[in-house]
């Protein structure tokens, strides 16, 4: 039997994958795709940057090669597996996830909380610009091999980069759970060919493995600080995709992750890096592209395809995740309601978000056709996965010392080890910021903008609603007490109503306009938890409003940010199961009503003008209420007013 707290999306792949093997498989096909194709472009990105700053000599390549090893064990393996793994919201993951707890810390100063969201606000907005370009960068390193295989056919990567792409973006509204069963297998393999092709070298040539030291990545620095500072800029590339690890933990659990890391990924990659080094040193010549020159000629051909088959799992793990943080990010309130299609009746975390698809879909088109290599663009690669990074490890710090109680010295030693190494990385990519940087900055920031307006503008809203609707029991009192009474109309009539304290708008325009109001009112309150599930038996709360023989109730449904949000389909579970008087009536016959609110930025105070523009812009573009929380729609009556800020 499952844990009853595990959540849902543990629970549905434990179902169907039994057994440790079986979960550690499952994440290497979701969670290793964008750090298990690093090595496609991550050295000859460091080799090719400012025009070859680091040289094919000993000292440099033992120095770029510990480097790399020590990267990745102590941001990978130390910082995400061991460390901040354990913040865990419910068993989910990811920056969000830490939004979250941080919400759930108590501050003296409500300043600093306020800051510390906004932090990782500013995280999530930097995951879009990573997900805009690992998949151009991925795909098009991939498809490049053919320059390797058969020069003559350089001028056909752009277009074959560009056709897969599409393809790619076009499968995303039929899910990944069909082809999600190839992706543990085509990585075992994509892992396996990594480890052999390093190993052939390293059996000619083993001496790179001296690089295991971590004495020679001091040397470089000390021998050029300069050249070895701006080369982090490039060796943070092999770290890329670590957020993932701790995103889609809710998805596959924290050990099955830890397992595929150590047992199969960790190993695989420093072997094709040392590979990769010893190649370098042996052929100066190689820097042009490492990855693909390691391998003998009779392979690099399948190597072309099983590697466009890695990057294509790799953008896709990407891709998924921007639809889970978007689904997160609009059920705690930070972005409006959008148009979200669950494509699994399995996995409830798989979902299609067409607004977001397409928008990456733009704007990683534009990344290839600008660009056109992935050496370029690895020029902007860096600035968001670093960014990203350091407020990680603030945020997890943070959640450690006030919501744990760790001491002192252990946060202190935290941030001696991760911060310090963050902030190193982030100022090494800030010389990327003219050649290509600029680009993650500014889609974070356009997307920081978007979720704050919204954050702001949903409390202005908030707080003028309120003063609208009036108190609700003050409402029901006024209608007991009304003489002569109001007209009672047949039926059942649910008003969605984002407060249990005040009278839907809805509810008092009918009164106004109709003058008659149902015989059985059910005032419904949806509220969101700062946890991704919210058990059934706590899901319905109702609230006695003083006149329940008048025909009035309240219902209160809380949701996890995970949750889906059906909600005739919870209100007829609880008619089934018979626990509560005010949810017995079919939900599929009642009448459904909605305030309709028309925003008005008219007052002089509260947000800048433009802000109050971008506020209104972005409501206007929300998805039906009744599409979203799976209303039927022929049951659905909207009535409105408006609300000035």
């Amino acid at each position: 039997m499952l844990p009853p707290d595990m959540p849902e999306a543990v629970k549905a792949t434990v179902r169907r994958h039994p057994g440790a093997a079986a979960l550690a498989l499952g994440a290497l096909g979701v969670v290793f795709g964008d750090i298990g194709t690093s090595p496609l472009y991550a050295l000859q990105a460091v080799f090719a940057a400012d025009h070859g700053a680091v040289k094919a000599t000993q000292g440099d390549v033992y120095g770029i090669i510990s480097l790399v090893v020590w990267s990745i064990t102590l941001i990978v393996s130390v910082k995400f597996v061991t460390f901040i793994m354990r913040a865990d919201n419910d068993g989910e993951g990811g920056i969000m996830a830490l939004v979250a707890l941080i919400r759930r810390v108590r501050l003296d100063r409500p300043v600093i909380k306020a800051a510390l969201v906004a932090a990782g606000l500013f995280g999530v907005a930097l995951f879009y610009g990573d997900g805009m370009i690992t998949p151009a960068i991925s795909v098009l390193s991939a498809v490049e091999g053919i320059k390797v295989a058969a020069p003559s056919l350089s001028s056909v990567v752009l277009p074959v980069t560009l056709a897969v792409l599409v393809g790619l973006f076009l499968l995303q509204r039929y899910g990944t759970e069909t082809i999600g069963r190839l992706f543990g297998p085509v990585m075992v393999l994509w892992f396996a060919a990594l480890a052999a092709a390093g190993v052939a070298e390293l059996a000619v040539h083993p001496q790179i493995l001296r690089a295991f030291s971590p004495h020679y990545a001091v040397d470089f620095f000390a021998a050029h600080p300069g050249i070895a500072f701006v080369s982090l800029g490039s060796v943070v590339l092999t770290v890329t995709g670590s957020e993932a690890l701790y995103a889609d933990m809710g998805h596959f659990g924290r050990k099955p992750i830890s397992r595929a890391w150590f047992w199969v990924v960790f190993p695989a990659l420093i072997i094709n890096y040392m590979g990769q080094g010893s190649l370098i040193l042996q052929d100066p010549g190689a820097i042009t592209n490492p990855f693909y020159l390691l391998l003998p000629d009779w392979a690099r051909v399948p190597m072309i395809a099983l590697a466009t088959l890695a990057t294509l799992i790799a953008s896709q793990a990407v891709i998924s995740g921007a639809f889970s943080v978007t689904r997160q990010a609009v059920q705690l309130g930070f972005l409006p309601r959008l148009n979200i299609r669950h494509t699994s009746d399995a996995t409830i975390g798989q979902v299609y978000v067409p607004a977001v698809n397409w928008a990456l879909f733009a704007a990683v088109l534009a990344l290839v056709i600008g660009f056109g290599s992935s050496a370029r663009l690895a020029t902007a690669y860096g600035i968001a996965v670093t960014g990203t990074l350091l407020i990680d490890s603030i945020l997890f710090l943070v959640v450690a010392r006030l919501l744990w109680g760790r001491p002192r010295w252990a946060i202190a030693a935290g941030v001696l080890a991760f911060v310090t190494v963050d902030v190193l990385f982030l100022a090494a990519n800030v010389t990327k910021i003219l050649h290509g940087g600029w680009f993650p900055l500014l889609v974070g920031a356009a997307v920081f903008t978007a979720l704050s307006t919204w954050d702001r503008g949903r409390e202005a809203v908030t707080a003028a609603r309120i003063a609208a609707e009036g108190p609700l029991l003050d409402f029901v009192e006024h209608m007991h007490n009304r003489f002569p009474p109001i007209t009672r109309l047949q039926g059942v009539a649910v008003y969605l109503n984002p407060s249990r304290d005040t009278t839907p708008i809805a509810l008092r325009v009918g009164v106004e306009q109709i003058h008659g109001i149902p015989e059985k009112v059910v005032i419904l309150t949806i509220e969101t938890a700062n946890t991704p599930h919210v058990p059934e038996e706590e899901r319905l709360h109702t609230d006695g409003l003083g006149y329940d023989d008048d025909g009035y109730s309240h219902i209160t449904l809380r949701f996890g940010y995970q949750d889906r949000l059906d909600v005739p389909a919870e209100l007829a579970r609880r008619r089934r199961g018979g626990r509560t008087r005010e949810a017995h009536f079919n939900p599929y016959h009642a009448t459904y009503f909605l305030s309709h609110i028309t925003i008005v930025a008219d007052r002089p105070h509260g947000m800048p003008r433009w802000r109050k523009r971008l506020f209104v812009a972005m409501a206007r573009n929300a998805a039906s209420p009744a599409d979203y929380f799976n209303l039927p729609p022929e049951r659905v009556v909207t009535l409105g007013s408006q609300i000035h800020i």
